[in-house]
């Protein structure tokens, strides 16, 4: 079956070690995904998923700014990321391990993602819908996002680790549907 990303009740999250002492957290406002999945052969499954870099959000005005700069994101000459699921692998009930292709700032590069299925219920439309959680994690570096600054008694301002955390809730597609035939919350970027 066929299903479309919710994006009023998904949320797409990262984090990332700031002066070796805290985490800075942040998330993306704009994104949609379709997603093939076989619930009675989970590994026959596939889905991608287009975020529009340009909305970051850190609340905070400035960083959001430099990281859509080309110290970071180039949101302009690259305005979207896009993970491609390759495979889907049951390691036991409702656990999965997912593999894809992660593209940022025009590299791409393969990104595992530890994913858990919270339930699937019907909503007060009669429309299918199932939410998951999945986390992983990518080295920044690998896609070109090198800024960094020293700090006086030594270290960088950012580690180079970033933290992915996806909280999605996907509606079913009818059978016939396309992409165009979406609910109206789950508009194209």
């Amino acid at each position: 079956m066929r299903w479309t990303l919710d994006p009023a009740h998904t949320h797409i999250a990262f984090s990332i070690q700031h002066m070796s002492v805290t985490l800075i957290t942040g998330r993306f406002t704009r994104f949609v995904g379709e997603f093939s999945l076989d619930e009675r052969a989970p590994e026959r499954s596939s889905f991608e998923v287009t975020i529009d870099a340009a909305s970051i959000a850190t609340d905070n005005r400035e960083r959001d700014a430099h990281l859509r700069s080309s110290d970071f994101l180039n949101a302009e000459a690259w305005p979207t990321i896009r993970y491609r699921g390759r495979s889907v692998t049951p390691l036991g009930f409702d656990h999965f391990n997912i593999e894809g292709d992660l593209t940022i700032h025009g590299v791409t590069h393969p990104v595992q993602l530890d994913a858990s299925l919270g339930g699937i219920a019907l909503d007060p439309e009669g429309r299918r819908r199932a939410g998951f959680s999945a986390r992983g994690h990518i080295n920044r570096e690998d896609y070109g996002l090198v800024w960094n600054a020293p700090l006086e008694g030594g270290g960088f301002v950012l580690g180079s680790t970033v933290r992915l955390e996806i909280e999605a809730e996907l509606i079913e597609l009818p059978d016939s549907a396309g992409m165009a035939e979406q609910p109206e919350d789950t508009a194209q970027l």
